[in-house]
C-alpha cells in the first residue's frame, strides 16, 4: 500500500470511528509494531510499505552494523529480526540520525535489513532513515487509542505554574497544550498567534504540511505511480523520479480513496457473511479440539500396545537368560563335586582307598575293574581341564539397533506422502546454512518441517530444532562456528506426515564470515583488471597495452602481478571468507597481507622487463613462502585448475605431492590474535594449508592475478539470496 493509500485508509477508518461503526479496541492489532510488539512510536514507512517504529529501525541498523564490526566476538551472529533487539546506547542512536554521519571507510555501513513485517530485505539507500516518511496518520490513530485506553487520565497544561491545571486546548503550531487562562495569555487577540490552529487536548502534534525527505524545504505535491510514493517537484525535475510517471496529489488522493472506500464498504456490507464464517471457524475449532483428543487417545493406545509387547519380550528374554544361567551353574556344580571326589579321603579317592584294603582277590578284581576305569577317566580329566560350561552370555545380548532406528522414525501413518530428499549439491553453509530439498510429488505436501541439531559425539545427543517451511528451501541462521550440524526434513499433508529424510551433515566455517568487497581505489589497475558494479567479481584480461609491450620480445617481457585487495581491514578477532577461482584462470594468488606490505607492493615502481625485481614475481620460486618464519603476508598460488601448497624450507615432513586439484570454492581463515592463517576446501570444510603470519599491522584480504583469470567472492546467504535462487 502507498503512502497516500495508507493516509486515505486510516482517514476513512477515523471517519468510521467517529460514526461509531468501528471501536478502537477492534483495531488494536493494526497498531502494534512488528519489531517491538508494542504500540507504534513515531512510525516510519519502509520501502515495502510496512510501518515500523523510528527507534526500532535504528536498533535494527545498529545491531546489524555492529555484527559486521564485531564478527570475531561470540555475539556477532546473534542478531535476528525476529527477536527483541537489545537497545543500543543513546549516543549511537543520536550519531546515526545526525545528518552527514559517516563511518570509517574500513567499516561497512548497513542500510539493508529484513523487514520484521514481511521478512523481505529492504534497502534504505544513501539517505538511510532520513529518506523515510513518517506515518502521521497511523501515529494519530495510535494516540487516539492511547487516549481511549486512559480516558480517566487528563492532559495537563504545559505552561501553568505548579500545580498545573487540566488543559482544554492544544495548539498544533506551538506543539503544546494549554488551559483556558494560559491559552488567552499566550494567544492574545490581534497577534499572529491568535491565528494558530488549535484542537482538543492531545499529546500528538503533527506538521500541517508533509515535507519531502530528500528535499527538506519542499512540500509534497505529486505522487509517483512507478515507485508508489509521494514526491516533490524537485524529485521530478532532477531527482530519482525524473523519468517516472507522476500525477497530482489530489488526483492520487481521489483515486485511492475511492478504491479504498469501495473495498471497505464491500467488507462492511458482508458483515453477516463474515459472522457466519466466524461461526463456522468456531465449530471447526471445537471439532479440531475433539479430534485432537481422540487422536491422543489412539496414540496412547498404540504406545500401550508397544509397552505390552516390550514387557512380554522382556519377560521372555529374562526367563531364557535365567534358564541358561541355572543350567550352567548346575554343570559347574556337578564338575566341582567330581573334582572334590579326587581329593584324599573324599569321594572316589576315598572309596578307592577302601577298596585297596580288600584282601580277597576275587572280590577285589570284581570291584576294582570298574573302579579303575573311573580313576583313569578322572586322571585324564585332570590332565586336560575344561570347564563344563561357558561363563559368557554373548549369545544372549539383545540387539535393538534396528528396532531403535525404527522407533526413532516412529511417526503418523504417511498415507502415501513420499519422503522428501535433501539436495546435497544445492545445500551449503557459509554465514548461514541454505538447505534445499525436493519432493517426488510436490503437490501432495502442504508444508514441511526442517529439523537440525548440532552433532557432538563427546556430549549427549542434543534435541532437534524444528522450523515449519512452506517451500522447499530454508535459510538457517545463528549456527555456531566450527561445528557439525545434522539436517533432515519431513513432509506434511494435513495432520499426516512422512518419515524423515536421510540426514545431511554440514560443517560450519571455523569463524564468523567476514564481509567485504573488492577495493576499486587502492592499487586497482583498470587497464588489466575488470571489476563488476557490485565489486564482488574481478577479471584479468590481456589488453592492447600488453600487446604493445610484447614488441620487446627480443629482450624478454615479463608480465607482473596485478593486485587487488578487500575494502575492509582486520585488526582483531577470528574471520573467515570464501571465493571461487574461475577454472580458466592461468595464475592467481590469494591470501592476506598487512597494510605496510601493500604499500610496498602497490606504490613501488616496477620493472616490466626484469622478472627478478619483484620478490613475488609469479615464478615457482616459492620465495614468498620459502621462509617459515612469520611474515606480514601469506599468498598461495592457484592456477590451471590446481592448488599449489607452498614449500616450507624448515619442514621435515614435506608432502610428496604439493599439487592438489583446485577446490570449487576456497575459504581463508585468519586468527589475527594468534597470527595464524589457513586455507580451506569449502566443499568439505577441510584445511589444506596453515602457517604463521605477522599481524602487527592491519591485515587485508589480498588477491593477485596474472594472465587470464577471474575471482568471484561468495555471496552471503540471506533470505534475499533464497528468493533469488527460487526465481532462478
Amino acid at each position: 500500500m502507498t503512502e497516500s493509500g495508507e493516509i486515505s485508509e486510516f482517514g476513512y477508518i477515523m471517519e468510521l470511528l467517529a460514526r461509531g461503526k468501528v471501536t478502537i479496541k477492534n483495531i488494536e492489532r493494526e497498531l502494534i509494531c512488528p519489531a517491538c510488539k508494542e504500540l507504534f512510536t513515531h512510525p516510519l514507512i519502509l520501502p515495502c510499505q510496512h510501518s515500523i517504529c523510528h527507534k526500532c529501525v535504528k536498533e535494527l541498523l545498529l545491531t546489524l552494523d555492529d555484527s559486521f564490526n564485531d564478527v570475531g566476538s561470540d555475539n556477532s551472529n546473534q542478531s535476528s529480526p525476529r527477536l527483541r533487539l537489545p537497545s543500543p546506547s543513546m549516543d549511537k542512536i543520536d550519531r546515526i540520525s545526525r545528518p552527514g554521519w559517516k563511518r570509517s571507510s574500513l567499516t561497512p555501513r548497513t542500510t539493508t535489513f529484513p523487514c520484521p513485517g514481511c521478512e523481505h530485505d529492504v534497502d534504505l539507500g544513501e539517505r538511510g532513515i532520513n529518506g523515510l516518511f513518517r506515518n502521521f496518520t497511523l501515529e494519530t490513530i495510535v494516540e487516539r487509542y492511547r487516549q481511549a485506553a486512559r480516558a480517566a487520565t487528563a492532559i495537563m497544561c504545559d505552561l501553568c505554574k505548579p500545580p498545573p491545571q487540566e488543559s482544554t486546548k492544544s495548539c498544533m503550531d506551538c506543539s503544546a497544550s494549554y488551559c483556558n487562562e494560559c491559552f488567552k495569555i499566550y494567544h492574545p487577540w490581534g497577534t499572529v498567534k491568535a491565528q494558530h490552529e488549535y484542537v482538543g487536548p492531545t499529546t500528538n502534534f503533527r506538521p500541517k504540511i508533509l515535507m519531502c525527505p530528500e528535499h527538506e524545504t519542499e512540500r509534497i505535491n505529486m505522487y509517483c505511480e512507478l515507485c508508489r510514493r509521494p514526491v516533490c517537484h524537485l524529485c521530478k525535475l532532477g531527482g530519482n523520479h525524473s523519468n517516472h510517471r507522476v500525477t497530482t496529489m489530489s488526483s492520487a488522493y481521489k483515486t485511492l480513496k475511492e478504491k479504498l472506500s469501495k473495498d471497505i464498504d464491500y467488507l462492511i456490507g458482508k458483515e453477516s457473511q463474515v459472522k457466519s464464517q466466524i461461526s463456522e471457524l468456531n465449530l471447526l475449532m471445537k471439532e479440531t479440539e475433539c479430534n485432537g483428543e481422540r487422536a491422543k487417545e489412539e496414540a496412547i493406545t498404540h504406545f500401550e500396545k508397544l509397552y505390552e509387547i516390550l514387557e512380554e519380550r522382556k519377560s521372555s528374554v529374562l526367563k531364557a537368560i535365567d534358564a541358561s544361567k541355572k543350567l550352567r551353574l548346575d554343570k559347574f556344580q556337578t564338575q566341582v563335586e567330581e573334582y572334590q571326589g579326587l581329593l584324599e579321603n573324599n569321594g572316589l579317592v576315598g572309596y578307592a582307598q577302601e577298596v585297596l584294603k580288600e584282601t580277597d582277590q576275587s572280590c577285589f578284581v570284581q570291584t576294582a575293574k570298574q573302579l579303575h576305569l573311573r580313576i583313569q577317566k578322572a586322571t585324564e580329566s585332570l590332565k586336560s581341564f575344561r570347564p563344563a560350561a561357558q561363563t559368557s552370555f554373548e549369545d544372549y545380548v539383545v540387539n535393538t539397533s534396528k528396532q531403535t532406528e525404527l522407533l526413532g522414525e516412529l511417526s503418523f501413518f504417511s498415507s502415501g506422502v513420499d519422503v522428501p530428499e535433501i539436495n546435497e549439491e544445492q545445500s551449503k553453509v557459509y554465514n548461514n546454512a541454505l538447505i534445499n530439498w525436493h519432493h517426488p510429488e510436490k503437490d501432495k505436501a502442504d508444508s514441511y518441517v526442517l529439523e537440525y541439531r548440532k552433532v557432538n559425539r563427546d556430549e549427549e545427543m542434543l534435541s532437534w530444532n524444528e522450523i515449519e517451511v512452506c517451500g522447499t528451501s530454508k535459510v538457517i541462521s545463528d549456527l555456531e562456528s566450527n561445528c557439525n550440524y545434522a539436517f533432515r526434513v519431513r513432509a506434511y499433508k494435513g495432520s499426516i506426515c512422512s518419515p524423515c529424510s536421510r540426514e545431511l551433515i554440514l560443517h560450519t566455517p571455523p569463524a564468523p564470515v567476514f564481509s567485504f568487497l573488492f577495493d576499486e581505489k587502492c592499487g586497482y589497475n583498470n587497464e588489466r583488471l575488470l571489476l563488476n558494479l557490485k565489486r564482488d567479481r574481478v577479471e584479468s584480461r590481456a589488453g592492447f597495452n600488453l600487446l604493445l609491450a610484447a614488441e620487446r620480445i627480443q629482450v624478454g617481457y615479463y608480465t607482473s602481478l596485478d593486485y587487488i585487495i578487500g575494502d575492509v581491514g582486520i585488526t582483531k578477532g577470528k574471520h573467515f571468507w570464501a571465493f571461487r577461482v574461475e577454472p580458466y584462470s592461468y595464475l592467481v594468488k590469494v591470501g592476506v597481507a598487512s597494510s605496510d606490505k601493500l604499500q610496498e607492493w602497490l606504490h613501488s615502481p616496477r620493472d616490466a622487463v626484469s622478472p627478478r625485481y619483484e620478490q613475488d614475481s609469479g615464478h615457482d620460486s616459492g620465495s614468498e613462502d620459502a621462509c617459515f618464519d612469520s611474515q606480514p603476508f601469506t599468498l598461495v598460488t592457484i592456477g590451471m585448475k590446481k592448488f599449489f601448497i607452498p614449500k616450507s624450507a624448515t619442514s621435515a615432513s614435506e608432502p610428496e605431492n604439493r599439487v592438489l586439484p583446485m577446490p570449487t570454492s576456497i575459504g581463508i581463515f585468519l586468527d589475527y590474535d594468534k597470527g595464524r592463517v589457513a586455507f580451506y576446501d569449502m566443499d568439505h570444510m577441510k584445511c589444506l594449508y596453515e602457517r604463521q603470519v605477522d599481524c602487527s599491522h592491519t591485515m587485508y584480504p589480498a588477491f593477485a592475478l596474472m594472465g587470464s583469470g577471474g575471482i568471484q567472492l561468495e555471496e552471503p546467504i540471506t533470505a534475499k539470496y533464497l528468493e533469488y535462487q527460487e526465481d532462478m
